[in-house]
């Protein structure tokens, strides 16, 4: 159990920080070298997310009958594979199709199958094993962006793909395939209800709205912020400290997650976390400065979003059980993940439209409160 906790522990923060937070740092680099607008890149990684949450559906079935070993090796055998393709595209549409893989190997490879396999695995303890998974995963940003912005000036941004992907095959590859070596345990019972029966269900629905609208603000925020921040001023390696220490104000967040449990219902809670990010989002968007003033928001951005990613992990145990967690957080997952996908391509619309990024977080702010106002109706009886 600790070999499993600390090879996902592992393979998290490499997958999270290669596949995901590399990308904000780079993409300024991307459009400057290619001409391709800033639009339209991101919007092949908002694409990988839609193709992470519909792939994830299936695989939450699979999680459940067999487990996460042949899945997670896949995924990072995939997750190569995509990277060595972004690298090498020499045309948007390749480009484009190269994150489109990416979110296949996403689907294998991030939170998900993880949070299937310490749920199952873990049973009764499952709150302290996802709080120490997500509490080291939430470093990926702190460790990934400043990483990827020293190997960017020093290679390029295909160069330093090249370098993320080997990274990627010579550890998650072997940990996912030696270290998930666990006997996959059989569910224990059946409850009253079907996974079907449930997802049809209003306080699952309201579930899936709200988490949906509170994961579009909380994570345009991530791929948004570098341009928020070198729009008013910053260096783009000083605005990308401020999104590794984001990662920080993560751990902070997550490291209070099982006291927050232990006192408070699971309405309380997920009301609080997600109205929290909501007005530091907000804030973000109306304060113009200093820079230490923009880090802290940055800082208590990521507190905001490290606690909200446990709150996502455990809303289907928390409410329905555990049984049938891999599919029932596959369904819910999916359209979270899809409005996740599109927000980071919205915010750059959006800033066009609207004139700048701080007009967007505001907005996203809002949609933030909208969210935290639906969770209230998603605790079924």
């Amino acid at each position: 159990m600790r070999r499993v906790l600390i090879v996902l522990c592992t393979t998290e923060i490499i997958s999270w920080g290669v596949l995901y937070y590399a990308f904000p740092v780079l993409l300024p680099t991307i459009s400057s070298r290619t001409g391709w607008s800033l639009a339209a890149i991101t919007a092949g990684f908002s694409a990988s997310q839609i193709v992470a949450g519909l792939v994830g559906i299936p695989v939450g079935r699979l999680l459940d009958r067999h487990g996460p070993r042949a899945i997670m090796t896949t995924g990072s055998v995939v997750a190569v594979l995509a990277l060595v393709a972004l690298a090498s595209a020499r045309s948007l549409a390749l480009f484009t199709a190269a994150w489109l893989l990416a979110g296949v190997a996403m689907a294998g490879i991030f939170y998900a199958p993880a949070f299937a396999a310490l749920t199952r695995w873990y049973g009764p303890r499952r709150v302290s094993a996802l709080t120490a998974l997500t509490l080291v995963a939430g470093l990926a940003s702190t460790v990934f962006a400043p990483l990827t912005a020293v190997l960017n000036t020093a290679l390029d941004w295909r160069g330093t793909y090249l370098v993320l992907a080997g990274l990627l095959a010579v550890t998650t590859i072997p940990l996912h395939l030696w270290g998930l070596r666990l006997p996959w345990p059989a569910i224990e019972h059946e409850t009253a209800h079907t996974p079907s029966a449930v997802a049809r269900s209003r306080p699952f629905l309201v579930l899936v709205v709200a988490m949906s609208l509170a994961a579009f603000s909380v994570y345009a925020v991530v791929i948004n912020l570098v341009p928020l921040l070198t729009g008013r001023g910053m260096t783009t390696s000083a605005a990308a400290v401020a999104l590794g220490l984001g990662g920080v104000g993560q751990v902070l967040g997550r490291l209070g997650y099982a006291r927050l449990a232990a006192r408070t219902s699971v309405r309380t809670r997920t009301l609080v976390v997600l109205l929290v990010s909501a007005v530091v989002t907000a804030l973000l968007g109306v304060v113009p400065g200093p820079a230490l003033l923009l880090i802290t928001g940055s800082v208590l951005a990521g507190v905001a979003r490290g606690i909200f990613t446990l709150v996502q992990a455990t809303a289907i145990t928390d409410r329905w059980g555990s049984v049938h967690y891999g599919q029932l957080n596959g369904l819910l997952t999916a359209p979270v993940m899809l409005t996740a996908a599109v927000a980071p391509w919205a915010g750059s619309a959006l800033a066009a439209w609207l004139g700048g990024y701080p007009a967007v977080f505001v907005v996203l702010g809002v949609i933030g409160v909208v969210a935290a106002a639906l969770s209230t109706a998603s605790v079924p009886r």
